[in-house]
C-alpha cells in the first residue's frame, strides 16, 4: 500500500508568506491525484514538501502508513520528474534511465532489466545509445519520466512534466502518461495549471488558491457541480457563465429573474435557495449547456450577438445578455450574424447556484 495522507500541512516562507495553509489530502494507493490551480497557489510548493524538499512547518505527512515528515527524500521511497527536462547531458540514454539504480548499488543485470522495461514502456528501446543532444523535447521528457519509473518508486510526484512541450507533444504525452501509469500501477501526484490535463488524467483533482485546496473530487464533479465561483470560473474553456439573479414568487413557482430575462427555479433547489434568506443569487452555467434559439420562447433570456468564433467541431458565441456577456457553444453549421438577437435556453438541472456573498455553491436536495 502507497497511500499519501496529509494532515494539516503548512509551509510559511520568510515567516510571512504562507505559501501551504493547513491542507489535508488523501491519496488513495494507485491513485491519480492532480494539483491544480493558478500560478502562485501553492501546488508545486506542496508536492515539495511530500518529496521531502522542503521542510513543512506545522502537520504530518504519511506516505504508505509511515510518517516520513521529517524524513530526507531518499528516505521516502518516491521518484520525482520536473518541469525542466534535467538528464544529465553527459550520460547516454541507457545511464540516464540507470542512474538511479546505481544509486541504490542494484546488480547489473537488474539495472540492464529494468532500463529496458522502462525504456520499451516510454517507446524509447531505440534511444538507449544516443545521447540527450541528440534527442527531441519530447524524448527528452520520456527518458526523465523512463528514469523515474525504473526504481519502481511506490510514488511518483510529476511537476508540471509537459509545460516545456509544444501543443501536438504535450497532447502525445499525456496519452502516453496515462497508459503508462494504468501500466505500473503507481500512486502518483502531479501538478499543473492546465485544466485539460487534470481532467483528462486525473483520478481525482485538488484545485488550489491561496494556499488552500477548494474541493478535491472526481473530474465530473469538479467540472459539473464547482464548490464555488472560483472553480467555476477556473475548470472549463470556457469558463462557467455567471449571472447575477434576483429570486421572485410567482404564484406557485420561484422565478429568477436577471438583466436578460426570467429563468425558473427547480423544484429541488427551492427549499435551499429559500433558507439562505436573502433575494440575491449568482446562477451558473456551462456553455456546452446553453441552446441559442432564433424565436422567442417562454422560460429563455434575450441577447445579443457579439462575436462568433468557428473553431472547426462547434462555433463559441459571445452574447450580451442584459448588462453581462455569456459564451455559448454551439454546433458548426449555427453562424448567427453579430449583432442578430437570440433567446437562449437552458435546462433548469444544468443552472448551478452560487451565494452571491462567499461565492460558495448552494446544493439542492
Amino acid at each position: 500500500m502507497a497511500e499519501i495522507r496529509l494532515e494539516n500541512v503548512r509551509k510559511v516562507f520568510d515567516r510571512k508568506v504562507v505559501a501551504v495553509d493547513g491542507v489535508s489530502l488523501m491519496v488513495k494507493d494507485q491513485e491519480f491525484t492532480v494539483l491544480l490551480g493558478p500560478s502562485g497557489c501553492g501546488k508545486t510548493t506542496l508536492l515539495r514538501c511530500v518529496a521531502g524538499l522542503e521542510q513543512v512547518d506545522g502537520g504530518r505527512i504519511f506516505i504508505g502508513g509511515r510518517d516520513v515528515t521529517f524524513l530526507p527524500p531518499r528516505q521516502r521511497h518516491i521518484a520525482m520528474v520536473f518541469q525542466s527536462y534535467a538528464v544529465f547531458p553527459h550520460l547516454t540514454v541507457f545511464e540516464n534511465i540507470a542512474f538511479g539504480l546505481r544509486m541504490q548499488r542494484q546488480p547489473e543485470a537488474a539495472i540492464r532489466q529494468r532500463v529496458q522495461e522502462a525504456a520499451e514502456l516510454l517507446h524509447i528501446a531505440d534511444l538507449l545509445e544516443r545521447y540527450p543532444s541528440q534527442l527531441s523535447g519530447g524524448q527528452r521528457q520520456r527518458v526523465a519520466v523512463a528514469r523515474a519509473i525504473a526504481v519502481h518508486p511506490e510514488v511518483l510526484l510529476m511537476d508540471e512534466p509537459l509545460s516545456n512541450l509544444d501543443a501536438l507533444l504535450r497532447l502525445e504525452m499525456r496519452a502516453e502518461l496515462k497508459r503508462l501509469l494504468r501500466d505500473i500501477h503507481a500512486t502518483t501526484i502531479y501538478v499543473t495549471h492546465d485544466q485539460v490535463e487534470a481532467l483528462s488524467l486525473g483520478d481525482r483533482i485538488a484545485v488550489m488558491r491561496d494556499g488552500r485546496i477548494l474541493q478535491y473530487d472526481t473530474p465530473l464533479a469538479v467540472y459539473d457541480h464547482p464548490a464555488n465561483t472560483f472553480v467555476g470560473g477556473f475548470i472549463g474553456n470556457p469558463p462557467m457563465n455567471f449571472l447575477k439573479g434576483m429570486l421572485r414568487h410567482r404564484e406557485d413557482r420561484l422565478e429568477v429573474a436577471t438583466s436578460g430575462g426570467t429563468l425558473e427555479v427547480p423544484e429541488a433547489m427551492r427549499s435551499a435557495l429559500l433558507a439562505q434568506n436573502r433575494d440575491d443569487v449568482i446562477i451558473g452555467v456551462r456553455a456546452e449547456n446553453i441552446e441559442p434559439q432564433t424565436q422567442e420562447a417562454p422560460n429563455t433570456l434575450r441577447g445579443t450577438v457579439l462575436v462568433v468564433e468557428p473553431l472547426g467541431s462547434h462555433n463559441l458565441l459571445t452574447v450580451r445578455v442584459g448588462e453581462e456577456h455569456v459564451k455559448v457553444s454551439t454546433s458548426a453549421d449555427f453562424r448567427p450574424r453579430s449583432g442578430e438577437t437570440l433567446w437562449l435556453r437552458v435546462h433548469p438541472d444544468k443552472l448551478r447556484w452560487f451565494d452571491p456573498e462567499t461565492g460558495q455553491a448552494i446544493r439542492g436536495e
